[in-house]
């Protein structure tokens, strides 16, 4: 799920202001865009890319390892369900408001045909210096800068935010991954965070999460076996019980998804939990002096 430079990437929707915009600013990042799908639109090149009828054809025809969605929700469904069947690997879904009923259907074969689902209503993957998939300001050099902290997040606009400061600390990341505000994700926080504790380029993790589901509990029991530090951000510490909070999935019912509930389960994981995010990349640069101090020592014996 982190996204390189080889990687040949199809937009579907490509032709809409959305789509272009984002197509453009991909192509100009570094992202091996090679195809774009509308079917009123085949035959046509577009943002310099050919436009193809159907995903299946565009892979037939181009290849696509990565496909990405600038689709509304109503025709959202249909659209992953043929980047699945055209063996797309990885697909980053951006629509949010997708019936549940559809979002059922997309997972259902997503796991089908081997297909990993980034989102619902993600804001997309980065890789800085190399390439990016979605709507994140990759190209904006005070936002994202190659490091070695990988940042896993719910939310776009706070995950920008993390990575902003990380930036001004002079650290960067390794990659982002955007996992999406939806209540059904294909992709979920352990998922990203056994991603980075595999990938050579990351030393250390951020985990930006939100009250609401148990993903944070259960990437607590992987975050345990990690070696390399991670720091956490709950947002929606001041939320009352049984209110939703910004995403579909933010919400809690008695203590089941609660602050106190995901802040206990990752600290006793060993993960640093912060207050806000202004305190992320401090704490981020600690974890990685002990982390390297204790290398040095093992290396030594």
């Amino acid at each position: 799920m982190i996204v390189r430079r080889k990687d040949r990437v199809v937009v579907l929707g490509i032709t809409g202001k959305q789509g272009t915009f984002w197509s453009e600013k991909m192509i100009a990042y570094g992202t091996n865009v090679v195809a774009g799908v509308n079917p009123k639109r085949a035959g046509e090149t577009h943002a310099g890319v050919p436009i193809f009828a159907a995903t299946t054809e565009a892979v037939a025809k181009v290849g696509g390892d990565v496909a990405v969605m600038f689709i509304p929700s109503t025709m959202a469904k249909d659209a992953a369900v043929s980047a699945a069947q055209a063996g797309i690997k990885l697909l980053v879904v951006l629509t949010e408001h997708i019936p549940a009923q559809d979002v059922m259907a997309m997972h259902a074969a997503a796991a089908r045909y081997g297909t990993r689902i980034i989102g619902p209503n993600t804001a997309g993957l980065v890789t800085p210096g190399e390439c990016f998939v979605g709507i994140m300001p990759a190209f904006v050099p005070s936002v994202f800068k190659a490091g070695r902290v990988g940042v896993i997040s719910r939310s776009g606009s706070l995950g920008t935010l993390i990575c902003l400061n990380l930036t001004r600390a002079g650290l960067g990341q390794s990659a982002f991954i955007g996992i999406g505000g939806d209540p059904m994700l294909g992709t979920t926080t352990r998922d990203a965070l056994e991603a980075l504790a595999k990938d050579d380029g990351t030393d250390a993790a951020v985990v930006v999460g939100e009250i609401g589901g148990a993903m944070e509990e259960d990437a607590a029991s992987y975050a345990k076996k990690m070696t390399k530090p991670i720091v956490a951000f709950i947002a929606g510490a001041a939320a009352p019980a049984g209110k939703k909070m910004g995403h579909a999935g933010a919400i809690v019912t008695g203590n089941a998804g609660s602050y106190a509930s995901k802040r206990q389960a990752l600290e006793a994981a060993g993960v640093t939990v912060v207050d806000t995010p202004s305190q992320i990349a401090a704490a981020v640069s600690a974890g990685l002096k002990v982390s390297r101090a204790g290398n040095k020592l093992v290396a030594s014996q």
